[in-house]
Order: structure tokens, then C-alpha cells, then sequence
């Protein structure tokens, strides 16, 4: 158990992850608002992905240079993202897309910033019980995407585009708010670790086969959550609201499967639980792949949620195994390279549909599922011939 100290930091960082979800979830429900259904080419919307994944580059190039309170980090973070999402209100179609670019580029930077004070933050709560930490902040995580599909679904005919993201904005401006007064006097401070120490952690066969696949994964998840609404409205002619409460039910989906995956860790073989999610996946593909209504997509979205869930529990459980030791800064290096990798797979996503047609969202994720059972196949034998 947690002693009250570690509780009151966790729950402060965990809560901050939930923000952190929020804004890299919202993107993908936020284009059948601006029209981007109507737009018959896929690339210009996933430009915006770019962008986002470039922020989350950008600032950690900056955290390599600064060592800012953790305090002034999360409130800055969270500020910067208020005033982008005003911005964006402000730019929206039919303003240039370049003005939203820059909008998309700055919640990236922010977010960046965000989840790297969140790992300073979360230091405590690791040393003492580091699978459940990271566990929880991914249930945090995904209560934020869940959040953000709701809020949009629920508001798509009430309000405008503009007053929706003004009233999105809300939600980074009270964290700002906490942040200041929950750190106003505390002097600790982010740091990084040496670049070659950082090198070190990460040639090691270990840590190279942890970050690509969390980079997979988390393209999987990713591909699906920026055009899953796209795709389900040109794919099947659902509404845009109706497009938007089925990338709900995904998110759902996979809250719902992490949480049962960790109670099932201890109870069920791990071959057999990362063979039954790659099938749940890829079936759940295939079904939105050749389904013509909207139960079929139900289905398939409910079957490629709970295959996606199980992989993020498997990885976490070998993680603490594999580094009892913990620095905000390697960490948070694993973690930026995960959602660049999550962000990135929408971007190609939209490149390449121009080109081959809408399949490709489907298809990309099948071919990341394969790839993220080899790796964890690969991980599991490393572990037996090391003996970690």
C-alpha cells in the first residue's frame, strides 16, 4: 500500500495524465467537427498528427537545456495549452489550415511539457509500487481520451466549433490554476540525465525492443483513434455525432480491457492472453473492414479496444521488472517515444489512403499488431536467456 505521502503525489500526477490524454485525444474527434469528413483527401488533415508528434520532439529537445521547477513546467504546460485551444477557436475553418498547424504544434509542445514534469512528479509512487503507478496513469490516460470523445459527441449539435473549443479550454485552465497553487513553493526541479547515459539505457537490447514497441502499439491505438470518425462516415455514411460516440465506445473499450487485463495477469497465462488480444485485434479490423452498418462497427471497434488493451498491461509488468531503478528522464524518453509513434501512424495513415484508399486504416493497424506480438515474443526470450 501506498503511504499517505506517495498517495497525495500519485494522485496529483495521475490526475495530471488524465489532462495529458485529453489533449492527444482530441484531434481525432475534433475533425468531423471542423468537416474534414467533407474533405475528399486524408493527407491534409493528418498534417495536423505532424504536427502534434513535432511538439512532443520539440520540447523534449528543450527539457535538454532547462531544468525549470516542476511547478513553473506544469503550469506553463497547461497554460500553453489554454491559450492554443483559444487560438484554435479563433482559426478554425475556414481560416487557413497553416494558422492551425501552429495551434497543433503548440498542444504538442505542451503536452510534451506536461507529461514530463508528470514523471518527476510520480518519482515516490514508482520507487514504491511501480507496476501499478503506470498502470494507473494509463487508466488516467485513457479516462482523458475517453473524455474528450464524449465532450465533443455530446455538444456536436449544440454548440459551435468555436464555443466548443472555448469550452474545451476550460479544462487546461484549471489545471493551471492547481498546478500553481498545488507547487507554489516547492523547489524541486526537472532534471535530465546525460545524454550518454541516455544512450547507454537505450542501446541495450532491452530498452531498444521496450521502445519500439510501445512505439507499435501505441501506432495501433493511435491509427485508430484520429480516423476512426473519418473513416466510419465516409466508410458506412454515419452522422458525425454517431461517428464520434463509437470513437467513444473504442476509448471505452479500452479502459474497460486494461483494467480487466491487470486482474487477469496473476489469473491467466501471458502467452495465452497475448495471443487471444492479437486475435481480438485483428478480428476487429477485419470486421470494420468489411462491416456495412453501424452494429458491425460496433462490434469491431469493441473487438480491436479490448485485443489493443491486453498489450499495454504485458508491457508494464515487464518494465518494473526490468527497471526497478527509476529517472523521470528516461522514462519520460520511453513515454515521448511511444506517442510520437502513436501520433505518427495517423500522419502516414493520411498519406498514404490518398494514394491506396481507405483500407489503409485498417490495414496499418494489422500489420502494427504482428509487429508488437514479435517484439514482446522477442522481450520474453531475452528475459530467459539473461535471466531478467
Amino acid at each position: 500500500m501506498y503511504d499517505t505521502s506517495v498517495n497525495r503525489t500519485g494522485t496529483t500526477a495521475l490526475s495530471g495524465f488524465l489532462l495529458s490524454g485529453f489533449l492527444f485525444a482530441l484531434l481525432g474527434a475534433l475533425l468531423p467537427a471542423w468537416g474534414y469528413h467533407l474533405d475528399p483527401e486524408y493527407s491534409h488533415p493528418g498534417l495536423y498528427f505532424l504536427c502534434l508528434a513535432c511538439g512532443v520532439i520539440f520540447s523534449g529537445l528543450l527539457m535538454r537545456r532547462i531544468a525549470p521547477r516542476v511547478g513553473t513546467l506544469l503550469t506553463s504546460a497547461c497554460c500553453m495549452a489554454w491559450l492554443a485551444m483559444i487560438f484554435l477557436a479563433v482559426v478554425g475553418p475556414p481560416a487557413p489550415a497553416a494558422y492551425r498547424l501552429i495551434g497543433w504544434v503548440v498542444i504538442g509542445f505542451a503536452g510534451g511539457l506536461l507529461n514530463t514534469g508528470l514523471f518527476e512528479t510520480i518519482r515516490p509512487a514508482y520507487q514504491n509500487d511501480s507496476a501499478a503507478t503506470i498502470n494507473l496513469g494509463g487508466v488516467y490516460f485513457g479516462l482523458g481520451c475517453l473524455a474528450s470523445a464524449l465532450l465533443l459527441a455530446g455538444t456536436f449539435y449544440l454548440y459551435s466549433v468555436s464555443a466548443i473549443l472555448i469550452l474545451v479550454s476550460v479544462v487546461p485552465g484549471f489545471f493551471a490554476v492547481y498546478y500553481s497553487q498545488r507547487y507554489r513553493s516547492s523547489p524541486e526541479r526537472v532534471t535530465q540525465p546525460p545524454a550518454k547515459d541516455v544512450f547507454r539505457d537505450f542501446l541495450t537490447p532491452g530498452a531498444v525492443m521496450f521502445s519500439l514497441l510501445l512505439f507499435f502499439h501505441s501506432g495501433n491505438e493511435w491509427a485508430l483513434a484520429g480516423w476512426l470518425p473519418i473513416y466510419l462516415i465516409r466508410r458506412l455514411g454515419l452522422s458525425p455525432q454517431g461517428a464520434l460516440w463509437t470513437l467513444a465506445i473504442y476509448w471505452l473499450a479500452l479502459l474497460i480491457g486494461r483494467v480487466v487485463a491487470v486482474y487477469l495477469l496473476t489469473r491467466v497465462r501471458h502467452s495465452r492472453m497475448l495471443l487471444s488480444s492479437a486475435a481480438s485485434a485483428l478480428f476487429g479490423c477485419l470486421l470494420l473492414t468489411l462491416t456495412t452498418n453501424r452494429l458491425g462497427a460496433t462490434v469491431g471497434v469493441l473487438f480491436c479496444g479490448a485485443g489493443f488493451a491486453v498489450i499495454y498491461p504485458l508491457v508494464v509488468e515487464k518494465i518494473g521488472r526490468r527497471f526497478p531503478y527509476y529517472h523521470p528522464g528516461i522514462f519520460n524518453s520511453i513515454f515521448s517515444i511511444a506517442i510520437a509513434g502513436g501520433l505518427l501512424s495517423p500522419w502516414l495513415i493520411g498519406m498514404l489512403a490518398d494514394s491506396y484508399g481507405a483500407w489503409v486504416v485498417m490495414g496499418l493497424p494489422v500489420l502494427g499488431t504482428l509487429m508488437v506480438v514479435i517484439l514482446l515474443l522477442l522481450i520474453w526470450l531475452e528475459s530467459k536467456v539473461t535471466g531478467r
